[in-house]
């Protein structure tokens, strides 16, 4: 029984901590300006959001947050943006299955108000109202993408 307690690990021993945030990679394109800047301002946004995360290291994770939006004006496209927001993570003592969770959300949960200031900003400096990303639950979005495919976290 002695045995089976010393495999136990204390909760002190485990280890979260950002170690970097950084912009890996930023895009703005206005295809249809100046013209886009003469029509009336009623835009439709289109966000498409991906998550991966990449292990570079003794309990180090690379996790990168990509975010593309598509405003349109009626048919014109006014701009697209596009953001890879990452972030070095020190992951260490946590079960896998609670890292790849920690990944996909806590993570990402840190990430995405960085990437919301980027895109604010550059859309602002492109000469478009400011825009504001609402916040995303990515609990609910882990959990929405484990019940669409439970089994598919077997290869790896």
């Amino acid at each position: 029984m002695a045995k089976q307690d010393e495999n136990i690990k204390e909760p002190t021993d485990a280890q979260f901590s950002i170690q970097k945030v950084y912009v890996k990679d930023l895009s703005f394109e206005t295809p249809n300006s100046p013209d886009i800047f003469k029509m009336e301002w009623k835009p439709v946004v289109d966000m498409h959001m991906t998550n991966e995360a990449t292990p570079i290291g003794d309990d180090l994770y690379d996790v990168v947050l990509s975010i593309t939006l598509t405003v349109k004006l009626e048919e014109k496209t006014a701009y697209l943006v596009e953001i890879n927001q990452a972030g070095i993570f020190l992951i260490k003592n946590i079960p896998e299955d609670v890292i790849e969770r920690m990944l996909a959300t806590v993570c990402a949960n840190i990430l995405f108000p960085f990437a919301r200031e980027a895109v604010s900003d550059t859309v602002t400096r492109g000469g478009f109202p400011q825009l504001l990303l609402s916040p995303v639950n990515f609990d609910a979005l882990y959990a929405q993408q484990q019940t669409k495919q439970p089994d598919s976290s077997t290869t790896h």
